[in-house]
């Protein structure tokens, strides 16, 4: 047994750990009731989670095209927004579909001309 073996050890067994799990910091997104229905916002705006992840994964915007959209965000609110909807899709996949829902709803009371049959 060699004295630097045990520090070889411990060396390669760091190098085959896996990685430390990264988490979006709380200094850009929160949930707060009574502020954006309650609903994951960048925090200091009233810009939802589900607003940006729709730009994203729908529209086909990338980071820089929303922080251009929507200069008041830094890249980094809208990387951690973008975090924050991979980390709870199905949540801010049901966020969407009622907010959509509510848009055909209301199009539907006051513009029926708008809404296709």
């Amino acid at each position: 047994f060699h004295p630097w073996a045990a520090g070889a050890a411990r060396a390669m067994l760091r190098w085959m750990l896996p990685a430390e799990k990264i988490h979006v910091p709380a200094d850009y997104i929160e949930v707060t009731p009574g502020v954006c229905g309650g609903k994951a916002h960048v925090r200091g705006t009233r810009l939802k989670v589900s607003e940006i992840a729709r730009r994203h994964v729908y529209d086909g915007q990338s980071a820089d095209e929303i922080v251009e959209a929507l200069p008041q965000l830094s890249l980094a609110q809208v990387y951690a927004a973008l975090a924050y909807y991979h980390a709870r899709r199905e949540e801010t996949e049901a966020e969407l579909r009622d907010e959509d829902e509510l848009v055909v709803t209301l199009a539907r009371r006051y513009a029926p001309h708008l809404v296709p049959e």
